[in-house]
């Protein structure tokens, strides 16, 4: 159900991504870590160029000006809105630990939104709570509702490992072509469920059986990530 004009999500996404880097000032790109977030989120979206070239859907990219910020911040998170606007939380790094743990991570948050994964997921939440699919006029009508649905959308505020915004089949499909992305840039995809399982470390806890959960459990994701790890090893570059 992407039902949302891609050209104004991108439009939407500027507005809100400068609108968050106000409140909370990104890190100074000559900070090691700022500068390793940076570094590895070029790689990822150069990859993430050549895919779409290679398969035909440059579309899916239009209109994309990369941009990678580290801010913070306690909280486990990254996300990439529209249009290329990626933020990572420092929160995030010493569960990644290194470059190639971060670069799934990023391959994966830039996977939904190429993926368009959030433009679905607003149609839907428009739908439900404005009933109203024209984004102008959800802006119009209930703007700070609909600024809330689209951060939601795009997992803005929300931590990784949580409650992520997206179904079982969005994150399997995010999870699969993040392993793409993170090979196609030069990093090993066997370490994809390696951080994962980092991931699962640090949010120990009660948790929904899977059949209730909107994205899969943690010892089938682990496995889908390995059983995917020959496959994502096709486009690993050499050298």
């Amino acid at each position: 159900m992407n039902l949302l004009p891609e050209s104004q999500l991108i439009w939407m996404s500027l507005s809100g991504y400068k609108e968050f880097l106000d409140k909370n000032p990104p890190v100074a790109e000559t900070n090691a870590d700022a500068a390793l977030v940076s570094r590895v989120g070029m790689k990822i979206s150069s990859a993430v160029n050549r895919f779409m070239i290679q398969n035909k859907m440059s579309d899916r990219v239009k209109g994309f000006k990369w941009e990678f910020k580290l801010v913070d911040s306690k909280e486990v998170n990254a996300w990439c809105m529209p249009g290329g606007k990626v933020v990572v939380y420092s929160g995030l790094l010493p569960v990644t630990r290194d470059e190639v743990g971060l670069a799934f991570v990023m391959g994966h948050e830039v996977a939904h939104a190429v993926a368009r994964h959030g433009n679905e997921r607003m149609s839907q939440m428009l739908l439900a709570q404005t009933g109203a699919l024209a984004l102008d006029v959800a802006l119009s009508n209930k703007p700070s509702e609909t600024r809330a649905i689209f951060n939601t959308a795009y997992g803005v505020g929300i931590q990784v490992g949580a409650i992520l915004p997206f179904s079982r089949l969005h994150e399997t499909e995010a999870d699969k072509l993040g392993m793409i992305f993170m090979a196609m840039a030069g990093y090993d995809p066997a370490q994809a469920p390696v951080v994962w399982q980092r991931m699962i470390d640090i949010n120990k806890g009660p948790k929904p059986p899977e059949f209730l959960s909107t994205h899969p459990g943690d010892n089938t994701r682990i496995k889908n990530l390995k059983e995917f790890v020959p496959q994502a090893k096709k486009y690993l570059r050499k050298g």
